[in-house]
């Protein structure tokens, strides 16, 4: 931005809240497909290996879109993306309702990954450009939203399923997206980089050191997540604790991460989120190794309440570097490149995970993990050189062009 430019007007709070809403109704269903997988196998066969089938292809449809779809925000078409993202989404939802047999239901769900894919990114554009100020708090939210949405899923199932069947919760939140959708053509957006000149694709910033850096952090973060996913229920199963404890455990994680996120975010804009981001990543191995030694399903549940307000304060600094570090044209561009990142390492993390414990046991799961997350939050914090110091509170927006983005810094 030249020096003699206006810093930009900040986006009304109102606007980021329903961007907020919007990313809640988003993955929401998903939260509710989790919840009834069992179902899909009681009453239409389907067997647990095509059900985990039907959970990875909307993974890999999701990296898709935020590979090859999501730069297309950044050209002046980001509001126009979150529409159509969320009516691809609804369509997916009918589709999963009315679904009886594996065929429809792998459509479904990978045009319901498509959907978030293309949209996620582009609110994510639409909230770090209206509002770069606050661009901490505001991602937070989202990240808030995001858990939100996922934790409601399964509140709505457990309420519509026993009275309405299998396609009610579907269908409710299929209708709760077509009423948000008319609020976006009352939503002012800035498209107005869209005749900057960008890459067709991201691939690029991975030749930019601070960029790197990004990615080795949310891979470390996401490389927890699958891990945690993929043993927690197993693991207090094989402790023989009971099905409260397991219950519990994932409304405790989402908890600190609705409430805490804004703070989290705030955060990182202030101290830097090289800083605090590795910082939390070491942390968060610590409680993981910890889970390999407990000895009954109560200790692991104190660990898991000390872990999630770690990643409550800190989950969200791989999202704040990327809105300080990338500049504005190509926001959509990096944010779906981050999240497909996020999106394979844990599918790939969460089905490792398994193999580590049905073969060596728990302690090696938990362990491995956690020496990567090491490894990672180091090497970040080491990649990302002097924007570690330079990254605080305000945006940096570093040379991303490839004649000169391999050093990391203009």
């Amino acid at each position: 931005m030249p020096e003699d430019s206006a810093p930009p007007l900040a986006m009304p709070r109102s606007k980021v809240l329903t961007f907020g809403l919007l990313t809640g109704l988003l993955v929401s269903g998903y939260g509710v497909m989790f919840t009834v997988l069992d179902d899909f196998r009681d009453e239409y066969g389907i067997s647990e290996t095509w059900l985990g089938l039907i959970v990875g292809i909307g993974f890999f449809a999701s990296f898709l879109a935020q590979i090859f779809i999501a730069p297309v925000a950044d050209r002046g078409y980001a509001k126009r993306l979150v529409f159509l993202g969320t009516v691809t989404t609804v369509v997916a939802l009918v589709g999963m309702a009315y679904a009886t047999s594996l065929l429809p239901l792998l459509g479904a769900r990978f045009v319901m990954g498509i959907g978030i894919g293309m949209a996620a990114p582009a609110v994510r554009r639409i909230v770090i450009i209206g509002d770069p100020e606050n661009l901490g708090h505001n991602l937070g939210l989202l990240l808030a939203a995001d858990v939100s949405g996922f934790a409601m899923g399964p509140a709505i199932s457990a309420i519509l399923v026993g009275p309405f069947g299998l396609s009610a919760p579907f269908l409710v939140i299929a209708a709760a997206n077509v009423l948000v959708l008319p609020i976006l053509f009352w939503v002012d957006v800035d498209e107005s980089d869209h005749d900057a000149p960008v890459a067709r694709f991201a691939f690029d910033m991975f030749r930019n050191r601070s960029f790197l850096a990004i990615t080795l952090l949310v891979s470390g973060v996401w490389i927890m997540i699958g891990t945690f996913d993929a043993l927690w229920a197993v693991v207090l199963d094989d402790l023989e604790a009971s099905e409260w404890v397991a219950n519990i455990g994932i409304t405790m994680f989402a908890l600190p991460l609705i409430f805490l996120s804004t703070t989290g975010g705030r955060l990182a804009q202030r101290v830097g989120p090289f800083r605090l981001g590795p910082l939390g990543l070491v942390i968060g191995a610590v409680f993981i190794f910890a889970y390999g030694l407990m000895p009954t399903g109560g200790a692991m549940l104190a660990v898991g309440l000390l872990h999630s307000v770690n990643d409550g304060l800190t989950i969200s600094s791989g999202g704040i570097a990327t809105g300080l570090v990338v500049p504005p044209e190509r926001q959509a561009s990096a944010q779906g490149m981050i999240g497909a990142v996020e999106t394979m390492t844990a599918a790939i993390t969460a089905t490792t995970a398994g193999i580590l414990y049905e073969h060596f046991g728990r302690f090696t799961a938990y362990t491995a993990c956690a020496v990567i997350m090491v490894l990672l939050g180091i090497a970040s914090y080491v990649l990302a050189g002097p924007t570690w110091r330079q990254l605080r509170g305000v945006a940096m927006n570093l040379d991303l062009d490839p004649a000169t983005a391999v050093t990391g810094h203009a």
